[in-house]
């Protein structure tokens, strides 16, 4: 399923978190942009209640008597600049209030006192509210015991009064069959109420919504996009690295995995398969050129025990002629058990074969006994072998240590010239046990030199196993040394001979 690849995984848990934030951006965008909306609507709506409350403020009260305003000393006090001018009673105040003061029918004549007197809206505050000419601001003002009713053209049918809690002369709102309107008391128990349809403002509000919509659908599209080549850019060094191992294992070991990026993390990963895939194709190659050379070795010998075991038994022979053929069966055999021995180390190095601690050895020693077991091949060939140096001291296999010192040794003999000199030098220093050999043969050419410790390695191509040297030897030292801790380098200039330097670091106490 999609759901177990790991892109479609980020993409889908990339689109829900975009998905969520836009969401969550669009709402409260939306909540500020309504607030903001209501509030100016709100404000403007306010604005001309309190001017519908001013216009409709009775005048301030006369003093009783119908006489004007007295100064403390019996005559009139005079009138303050900013005190508003007295209205006389209008015609239109008898409906608010039918009687005098006295509840009869008192010095002001006929009507309510002027105090009490019913105020009609202004036409200067009636222009605040243009009907449909404008954007459909109206108002209703209630006066009057008789809650008489004023209001402008185009407001609604009905409108209901206002509910008043206690004395409360504050402005308040409210929302109703699609009008928003702003009201209050003034002290006197008049309502004044100025309102507005909402229709326009929630039309507007629409087309806002339907704006972030589009926005938010372009942004997510964007954002999906975008993530997806962002996770296949990503992913596809996995991809890869993927189909680089699935060729590998089809038998393609020369397959490597493109880096485009060394320094990422990925393109590390990639760096460091490539590098194992390389070590992989060559071990590969050396196990099948192994494989080969061996077979190739040991099919010499079995070819030369096969022919002449044929060709002794193909008519009847002297004994003479059957122990000669005996003999030589017999040396062939033996080079066949000294190939098989090396073969059989070499697997044990390669499995990584672990044996019990090392043991004190005292290296010159050692030497000594191995340059003695091999003084008959050195004198078949008239070399001299020598041993240089002091006590050396190190743990180890003995057996391990005694064949690298025969290996080299064999070798230097092998490739040294007749009547020449092997030597064979122990030191010890601070830093550990060194070992040189050293001959004074032609030497190794520069061509031949890295490949010395190679499997079935040899100079000179032409030259086969039927000299009981099958290219083994120096491949066995390495690894015999490498097994004991230490490590084994080859110096030669053409013409000068050949010197191999064993070196193990020093142990502790």
């Amino acid at each position: 399923m999609f759901t177990h690849s790991i892109r479609w995984r980020l993409q889908i848990w990339l689109g829900i978190l975009l998905l969520g934030l836009l969401v969550a951006f669009g709402v409260t965008s939306w909540q500020l942009e309504r607030a903001q909306r209501v509030q100016r609507l709100d404000d403007e709506l306010a604005r001309r209640a309190v001017a519908l409350g001013v216009s409709i403020r009775p005048p301030d009260p006369p003093s009783m008597g119908n006489r004007g305003p007295s100064n403390g000393q019996g005559g009139p006090r005079p009138r303050d600049p900013g005190e508003r001018e007295r209205r006389p009673p209008r015609e239109e105040d008898s409906d608010r209030y039918p009687f005098g003061n006295d509840g009869k029918s008192g010095e002001f004549g006929p009507g309510p006192p002027p105090m009490f007197r019913t105020r009609n809206v202004s036409d200067d505050v009636k222009a605040m509210f243009p009907g449909l000419a404008g954007e459909g601001y109206y108002y209703v003002v209630w006066t009057g015991r008789q809650s008489r009713v004023q209001n402008s053209d185009n407001a609604p049918v009905a409108v209901p009064l206002p509910v008043r809690e206690a004395r409360d002369t504050q402005t308040r709102f409210r929302d109703r069959d699609g009008m928003r309107e702003a009201f209050h008391f003034t002290e006197m128990g008049e309502c004044v109420l100025a309102g507005r349809p909402v229709g326009d403002d929630l039309a507007g509000m629409k087309h806002y919504a339907t704006r972030l919509s589009f926005i938010g659908v372009g942004v997510l599209v964007i954002g999906l996009g975008g993530g997806w080549w962002l996770t296949a850019r990503s992913i596809r060094p996995i991809e890869q690295i993927a189909g680089a191992a699935k060729r590998i294992s089809e038998g393609k070991l020369s397959e490597r995995i493109p880096v485009d990026q060394p320094d990422s993390e990925l393109g590390q990963l990639a760096t460091v398969l490539n590098s194992t895939f390389e070590r992989l194709e060559d071990t590969f190659a050396q196990q099948r050129r192994f494989t080969s050379d061996a077979s190739h070795e040991l099919r010499t010998p079995l070819s030369v025990l096969i022919a002449e075991t044929q060709t002794a038994l193909s008519r009847e022979r002297p004994v003479e002629e059957y122990r000669e053929v005996l003999a030589g069966n017999l040396d062939t055999a033996r080079q066949m058990k000294r190939l098989a021995e090396a073969l059989l180390e070499l697997a044990r190095l390669d499995a990584g074969e672990t044996r019990a601690p090392g043991l004190p050895v005292g290296l010159a020693a050692l030497a000594g006994d191995v340059l003695g077991r091999l003084g008959v091949l050195a004198k078949a060939r008239d070399v001299t072998l020598l041993l240089e140096g002091e006590t050396a001291m190190l743990t180890g296999s003995p057996d391990r240590l005694a064949l690298i010192i025969s290996n080299l040794v064999e070798n230097a003999i092998h490739h040294g010239r007749h009547d020449g000199t092997v030597v064979v030098s122990c030191r010890a220093d601070d830093d550990g046990v060194e070992l040189q050999v050293r001959d004074d043969g032609p030497g190794i050419s520069a061509e031949d030199l890295p490949h010395v410790f190679e499997r079935f390695y040899r100079a000179d191509k032409s030259r086969t196993g039927s000299e009981g040297r099958y290219g083994l030897g120096l491949a066995i030292c390495r690894g015999l040394v490498e097994a004991e801790g230490g490590n084994i380098r080859v110096e030669s200039v053409a013409g000068q001979g050949a010197r191999f330097i064993v070196r193990w670091a020093a142990t502790p106490g």
